[in-house]
């Protein structure tokens, strides 16, 4: 099991494969996704095997967040390659509500960019949000993200953000 970043409150590591049901449980709180797209059940289990793919040979993919002191299960961040821009990386983050409010989302923003720019020759990193996400739009300022001009993406505005190679 890889780790990609580890801190007193977080580990950001490679998901294992028993750890399915955990990625699973996190997408059936309706608050946890009620900003992101409708995505089925069965989407979510091919999300899951391509994540374990992706640890094969590449240095993008969605990685497991965790509680190092207690091992909880905080939730889950990707980095890859952003659609619409080949030459950006998208990053995101989704936690479980209990870890709502306590810096966690900042963190896993700043090591997620910080990866993204030591594994990768981008000089552009990113994240859309949804227009009333609030809440992700600050942590994304907070880290020294700057707001662009909404894009559509599968007909929905999203705010757009982007932060360069310093």
């Amino acid at each position: 099991m890889h780790i990609i970043y580890q801190s007193p409150k977080i580990i950001i590591r490679e998901f294992l494969p028993e750890e399915k049901q955990t990625f699973l449980d996190l997408f059936k709180d309706n608050q946890v996704t009620q900003y992101l797209p409708d995505t089925s059940p069965d989407r979510y289990v091919e999300m899951f095997s391509e994540l374990l793919e992706n640890y094969k040979n590449k240095n993008l993919s969605r990685w497991a967040i965790f509680d190092p002191v207690d091992n909880g299960f905080i939730g889950m961040c990707v980095a890859r390659t952003f659609v619409h821009n080949t030459d950006q990386i998208e990053i995101g983050y989704v936690l479980s509500r209990e870890y709502w409010g306590k810096g966690i989302a900042t963190e896993v923003c700043r090591a997620l960019t910080d990866y993204s720019f030591e594994n990768t020759k981008t000089n552009e990193v990113v994240a859309i949000t949804d227009l009333a996400n609030s809440g992700s739009q600050n942590v994304l300022q907070k880290v020294g993200f700057k707001r662009l001009s909404n894009l559509i993406r599968n007909e929905e505005e999203l705010a757009y953000f982007r932060i360069e190679r310093l």
